[in-house]
């Protein structure tokens, strides 16, 4: 069973606007933790009897769309610019990634845009996109399949083509990634536990004045907002849910903790409680 690590309580507030990224000294950087929009192969079950990467669904036609609109949400909701995205290399979160960065990079923010067929243009310089293996999905059979993973247990990406499905000129082909492969088949609870945190550490580390998009799965959001709710006896990420966290960049002292913000897409519930959504919550992360 996957126990993900505790979160420390502090307190429920209502959600702050948060401060723009240009003033380091004193301000905040904040960091958007996102699942992929909705794939293919559960729309489809029949796809992957015939697929050759049965392993590596792409997204349905609504996932692209629900990718766009919550680009469309975090642009003219969060207050303040999205500068980096990092996404996992499996090919949903590639596409979901693609869709929300033409919905904030477009030149002309149109409201009533549905895809990223309706951007006529996009400022390139607005945003950097580059693949990171630490968000890869977690390879288990709980998370994929036995029957459709690798025979050899080795998941293998051509980042190059990946690449190219992004927005022309927004990729940074100079980003190191925190790891440099995907995890072997089989990786345990912990192991995941401690790539998960190793890998938004180090990367909202390495970029401390620039705010942050990790476009991920399910397990990844999870960890950000699991333990909150210690007696939920169900909790859901829906397609293209995400956790919103923040810290204070401090005055000569370095970082303060990550607090979580609020959600969008995550549901729980206890035994005798309705299904909440749309949580606003205040709660320090150890990251």
């Amino acid at each position: 069973m996957y126990k993900y690590l505790p979160l420390l309580v502090t307190k429920i507030t209502p959600r702050k606007a948060m401060e723009s990224a240009k003033s380091i000294i004193g301000g905040h950087q904040n960091v958007i933790l996102m699942r992929h929009g909705d794939r293919l192969d559960n729309f489809e079950p029949l796809w992957t009897s015939t697929a050759a990467r049965p392993w590596d669904p792409p997204l349905a036609q609504d996932g692209k769309d629900r990718a766009f609109r919550t680009g469309q949400r975090i642009r003219s909701q969060l207050g303040v610019p999205i500068h980096r995205v990092f996404v996992s290399p499996f090919l949903r979160c590639i596409q979901t990634a693609s869709e929300v960065v033409a919905a904030l990079s477009a030149v002309d923010f149109d409201p009533i845009a549905m895809s990223s067929k309706d951007v006529l243009s996009i400022d390139n310089t607005k945003i950097k996109v580059a693949i990171e293996f630490g968000l890869s999905e977690i390879p288990h059979p709980i998370f994929i399949k036995s029957e459709v993973a690798p025979k050899d247990g080795k998941f293998d990406f051509k980042i190059s083509d990946l690449e190219a499905m992004f927005p022309e000129g927004t990729v940074d082909s100079n980003v190191d990634m925190v790891y440099k492969e995907v995890p072997e088949w089989g990786e345990s609870a912990q192991a995941f536990e401690d790539r998960y945190y190793k890998t938004v550490k180090i990367l909202a580390e390495k970029y401390p004045s620039e705010n942050l998009l990790l476009v991920t799965h399910w397990g990844a959001v999870s960890v950000a907002f699991y333990n909150y709710f210690k007696d939920a006896t169900k909790y859901v990420v829906d397609y293209c849910g995400s956790v919103e966290m923040r810290r204070q960049i401090l005055n000569g002292d370095g970082f303060g903790k990550f607090e979580v913000v609020t959600s969008h897409g995550v549901s729980y519930k206890y035994t005798k409680i309705p299904v909440h959504d749309h949580v606003v919550v205040s709660r320090q992360s150890p990251l």
